[in-house]
């Protein structure tokens, strides 16, 4: 299965003040289209972190190449430099679950928490000479999120819970898709692929009893799914079936978390970032201006942030890049 990926922004001005408080429950002032700068206090700073000074108190900004620009202008270390802020030790040891496993950031999601020490369960339709290659715990192929059937295949060799389950895999239909050249063959697809695919594997996993009280659920989703941020960065619309797909796996991911709270199983929507892959190649000409990175760099951030889930942040949508919320 194909890994998944972000979408880009266009270019218009938006803007969020860094704050660690960024999964307070309320809409910021930067939202509500007022421009004037917000009055909220300024909470402290997270570790690594440089504070913004943009509007809005707990959200990232969905103006890509201004938010890179000021991270940059600032030294946001958790932005520019991942390492120095980075921290898995919560993993190792963990069984972790990785669909899409071989390619792309998922890919680099096994080859990251192969070398932290995680017990690493890489899932996908077939393995590749890279995945081979990682000696992980165990790889399980045939498992297609399309087809249902596969899931008892895919519970029937695991066997045993996992502490985590990354639920990575996804597709990305690459022709612009416009009101003129709509494919609704390959937005059911993507829907397919990307939103109940995720639901299929956590169903199965879930009522396998595979995930038990404590465990985590990462749906790596995209800002590409936020509705609030298509008119920053989807201005003009087009692409139809990635934006339908990724809003559909983010009120899926919700709607899981609000079922399994009670059962003490943590799930986040995750935005890995722009990541330089096979899949973003056709946007080369931007990668640097909007901060993509190499996957092995995306991998880091979303792992960290897979060690801060906890219960009391169940059920929000984040981006790997900064740590602050997306709005939905």
């Amino acid at each position: 299965m194909i890994a998944s990926i972000s979408t880009v922004g266009v270019r218009p001005n938006a803007a969020t003040m860094f704050s660690s408080q960024r999964r307070m429950q309320s809409v910021p002032a930067a939202l509500q289209k007022t421009g004037a700068q917000s009055k909220v206090a300024r909470a402290p700073v997270p570790r690594g972190a440089s504070p913004l000074t943009y509007a809005s108190g707990e959200y990232t900004s969905p103006d890509q190449p201004a938010r890179f620009a000021e991270h940059k202008r600032t030294n946001n270390i958790r932005v520019m430099d991942i390492d120095q802020v980075y921290d898995p030790s919560s993993l190792k040891g963990k069984r972790v679950m990785v669909t899409g496993a071989n390619r792309g950031i998922g890919l680099n999601l096994c080859v990251e928490l192969n070398s932290i020490g995680a017990r690493v369960i890489a899932v996908c339709r077939q393995s590749s000479k890279e995945l081979d290659a990682l000696n992980v715990e165990q790889i399980v192929e045939g498992i297609d999120q399309m087809i249902t059937s596969t899931m008892q295949k895919l519970v029937d060799e695991v066997k045993e819970p996992v502490d985590v389950l990354v639920n990575n895999a996804g597709y990305f239909y690459e022709p612009l898709e416009t009101i003129e050249s709509l494919n609704f063959e390959e937005q059911m697809k993507q829907i397919d692929i990307c939103a109940v695919g995720p639901l299929r594997v956590t169903g199965a996993v879930y009522n396998a009893g595979l995930l038990k009280s404590g465990s985590k659920v990462a749906m790596i989703t995209s800002q590409g799914g936020s509705i609030t941020w298509r008119d920053v960065q989807n201005p003009t619309g087009h692409d139809y079936g990635h934006h339908m797909s990724k809003a559909a796996a983010n009120m899926a991911g919700k709607l899981v978390s609000q079922e399994l709270k009670d059962k003490g199983i943590v799930v986040s929507m995750l935005h890995p970032g722009f990541n330089k892959t096979d899949m973003t190649a056709k946007y080369a000409d931007i990668w640097e201006v909007e901060g993509a990175v190499d996957p092995c760099t995306g991998a880091k951030r979303v792992v960290h942030e897979i060690g801060r889930m906890s219960l009391e942040d169940t059920g929000k949508f984040i981006n790997c890049e900064d740590g602050l919320l997306i709005p939905w």
